[in-house]
């Protein structure tokens, strides 16, 4: 009688984003593929962890590129100083410095009982674009994502010398809080290297600085800002749309992608001339994803809470919307599915599945992220092997 011929091994390609305060993207991928190599050990499995501009934006693009980190000491987001860093990228793009706000400005270092997005800055960020020339940068790729501020980069254009006036005449502080006190921008004294430097923003489009998802309404929450909080916020960044579009000549009210970082993206754009770009068509630049996808038989993605959000750029629904064009089977595993979370199967994911197994509380369910992810990875193929019997 003879033999069966052998099943193909099959492909399953690992694409996540990182879990916020939890583990990191590069962690996520290897706990997701442990689970899934217990479940099938001749599996071959590609793992792609996806930068989308925060954490870990900076060491990602280096590594890929094989660039160079440099250690620098910037102005936390509560006045702290924190060690962030400055890459380059490798190759023919030596001069070529990539900095991710998040290392600056980033809501994990913001301690719990100060999340407060009134009075928060973007300081570090302007001091690490001051750092990036310093070191002798031609050319910036920023990244925005994973923010704990909401000042509109105020506080980044003052680190440049941007001065940022009062009716008073007098400098308001780079704060949330402060927004509604802008009078005047006087960009007399901002740095002159600026004007020969082309910036990059790897930004979510889907972020807008004013409106119905405007950033202080979809994510000042986030960040620790109660109702009235919210919209002193709101105040505050339509008296800034008003007052750079007088003083400047930008419309950043209705700038694609301007509400990012809490209005960093408007801010770069309006202060620096930056270009925002959706961070996917930047960063994709540098990954070569359809070459993975090509060969893939399964995609899986996850991120720390998927709901009615992650269709508005997250990396899962980036994720789906091409693997679909591979007609791929995409599932995505989350700490938390929240409400709306049915409408990404419209992006092209199939099933979401939690990681958590029991009620917990959100700090054993961060240490114990790794354990979950892998467990979950594990599971969902074992489902999947069992259904194709």
């Amino acid at each position: 009688m003879p033999r069966k011929p052998a099943k193909r091994r099959l492909h399953v390609l690992i694409a996540p984003s990182g879990f916020k305060e939890g583990l990191g993207v590069r962690e996520v991928a290897d706990a997701m593929a442990c689970g899934v190599r217990r479940a099938m050990p001749r599996a071959k499995i590609a793992r792609l962890p996806m930068i989308d501009g925060g954490e870990g934006f900076t060491r990602m693009m280096v590594e890929l590129t094989a660039g160079e980190l440099h250690p620098v000491t910037v102005t936390g987001p509560v006045g702290q100083v924190v060690e962030a860093g400055i890459g380059f990228l490798g190759g023919r793009r030596k001069r070529v410095a990539v900095i991710e706000m998040a290392a600056a400005a980033g809501l994990r270092l913001v301690p719990k009982d100060l999340r407060d997005p009134t009075l928060t800055t973007s300081q570090g960020v302007g001091e690490l674009i001051r750092a990036a020339l310093d070191l002798g940068a031609e050319r910036i790729l920023l990244g925005c994502g994973d923010s704990g501020i909401n000042d509109a980069g105020m506080g980044m254009a003052q680190a440049l010398g941007v001065r940022l006036l009062d009716a008073s005449g007098r400098r308001i502080a780079g704060t949330g809080a402060a927004l509604a006190s802008l009078d005047r921008i006087d960009l007399s004294h901002r740095d002159p290297r600026l004007d020969q430097m082309r910036i990059d923003v790897a930004v979510n489009p889907c972020n807008m600085l004013l409106g119905k998802r405007g950033v202080a309404r979809v994510f000042g929450p986030q960040k620790g800002a109660t109702p009235r909080q919210v919209a002193l916020l709101e105040r505050g960044l339509e008296v800034f749309a008003r007052i750079v579009r007088r003083d400047l000549g930008v419309e950043v009210a209705t700038l694609t992608g301007g509400g990012a970082s809490g209005g960093l993206g408007a801010g770069l754009h309006a202060f620096l001339g930056a270009r925002l770009h959706p961070r996917f068509d930047l960063i994709l630049r540098y990954i070569d994803l359809d070459r993975h996808l090509a060969k893939a038989d399964l995609v899986m993605t996850a991120e720390g809470g998927i709901d009615g959000q992650t269709c508005f750029g997250k990396v899962p629904a980036e994720i789906a919307v091409r693997a679909k064009r591979h007609k791929l089977p995409v599932v995505a595993l989350a700490g938390t599915v929240g409400l709306g979370a049915e409408s990404t199967r419209e992006v092209g994911i199939d099933a979401v599945f939690s990681i958590l197994k029991r009620p917990c509380s959100l700090e054993d369910a961060i240490q114990d992220t790794g354990i979950l992810l892998a467990d979950a990875a594990e599971q969902t193929v074992r489902l999947m092997l069992a259904a194709r019997l």
